[in-house]
């Protein structure tokens, strides 16, 4: 990669998960220190804004761009000025796709959060020949979708090998407990796939299939269809329902077991689902969030419901308060079925010290952008996952810097 001015652009900083990542690079690797990074958006004023409120007397020392989604030559401007850009600035289906298309062509890294699957899928087709021929590293999905999923089954997978010589054939992730709240992005973001799926049914389709993010042309598991009600989980002796990130978070670790070449098997499967606890509460339990998931699935499908659902719903660059983001965790196990040994099964839980969807994902996107920006990494250009694109290495940033854990149970 030719020389740049920054290691990372904070592409959507004025935002509300854009200006998290601002504030924690702030907090983990100051103004003007080893890592040069600076914050971006389409407002100087608002860019100012933010530059003295998160920095105060030092906000001159936080660099900004000045750029629009839909301009070529301010986009072209900011991708030629980093090494890598780290976009918070969805839905990416509105406002990502020239932004993808030039640091796949000059050769800059890239990280989101995006976790809209029809989008992503056309983003590879157009534009994974020339990541991979300028060497660019373009990683979706770097937040609590798909972070915690997809390194956390490298992760138990890894220590399999470890341990044991050999990879698990099954892994299981299931949510233990979290708590945060939502942002008007996250709505916009389901609103933008309903109204594509509206005028293009195919989306649905894409959507449903458990391989969608596989690279074209390679072999299909046995993984089936996601969750959709209550279930029994003999393994952990609890009811089960439906996990609302499960779609995306399948089908990035799927993506990612391809992309390494398969080693835990052509058989190896993985699936999601969110804990609800044993006996009758724990069956009500599930019976409830899975209907309330149905719910929302099919309320969702309605354009009037949608728009009655825009009004209350909070608007984009809006988010839960701080008090909410401090209070916020979440805890995910991955439970790995040894091929000939229950004893040897694996059981790591991943947690995390913040909300999931705004106060921790606003650190694991910032590591992903420091990591893609500094670390010395052995993996090839093109659309990569986070566990492909980064692994261990990315573990071990986000355990010593960003409040998470790996830990066997």
């Amino acid at each position: 990669m030719t020389k740049r001015t920054f290691d990372v652009v904070v592409w959507g900083a004025t935002g509300f998960t854009g200006r998290l990542v601002a504030e924690y690079m702030v907090r983990t690797y100051g103004i003007g220190g080893d890592i040069t990074w600076a914050v971006a958006g389409r407002s100087a004023s608002k860019l100012e804004s933010l530059r003295k409120n998160i920095a105060g007397s030092d906000a001159d020392g936080i660099p900004q761009i000045v750029a629009d989604s839909q301009d070529e030559t301010s986009l072209r401007n900011l991708v030629a000025a980093t090494r890598v850009v780290c976009s918070t600035v969805g839905p990416y289906a509105m406002y990502g796709s020239l932004l993808v298309q030039f640091c796949a062509e000059q050769g800059t890294h890239y990280c989101d959060l995006a976790g809209e699957i029809h989008w992503m899928c056309d983003m590879m087709e157009r534009h994974g020949a020339a990541a991979e021929a300028s060497g660019a590293r373009i990683v979706h999905s770097c937040g609590f979708d798909c972070i915690p999923s997809d390194l956390g089954t490298y992760f138990v997978q890894s220590q399999m090998q470890e341990r044991h010589g050999v990879y698990a054939t099954r892994v299981k992730g299931r949510v233990v407990n979290f708590a945060g709240g939502l942002s008007g992005g996250t709505f916009a973001s389901m609103v933008s796939m309903m109204e594509e799926a509206k005028v293009n049914p195919g989306v649905l389709d894409l959507m449903a299939d458990p391989y969608a993010l596989n690279p074209p042309n390679l072999p299909r598991g046995d993984d089936g269809e996601d969750q959709t009600g209550a279930r029994y989980d003999q393994d952990f002796h609890q009811w089960t329902a439906p996990f609302m990130m499960a779609g995306v978070n399948t089908r990035v670790v799927r993506r990612s077991h391809a992309q390494l070449g398969f080693p835990w098997g052509r058989h190896f499967v993985y699936d999601e689902a969110m804990l609800t606890g044993d006996g009758p509460g724990g069956f009500l339990r599930a019976m409830l969030s899975s209907a309330g998931a149905g719910l929302m699935a099919v309320v969702s499908a309605v354009s009037p419901v949608r728009r009655l659902l825009a009004r209350v719903a909070p608007s984009p660059g809006e988010g839960p308060s701080l008090e909410t983001i401090e209070k916020g965790f979440f805890e995910v196990d991955f439970l790995a079925s040894h091929p000939e040994d229950l004893d040897c099964n694996l059981l790591v839980r991943v947690t995390g010290d913040r909300d999931p969807g705004y106060g921790a994902t606003a650190k694991m996107i910032a590591e992903c952008a420091v990591c893609l920006a500094t670390d010395e990494l052995e993996s090839p250009s093109g659309f990569l996952t986070p566990a492909v694109a980064m692994g261990s290495q990315l573990v071990d940033r986000l355990v010593s810097k960003a409040g998470m854990t790996f830990s066997i149970r």
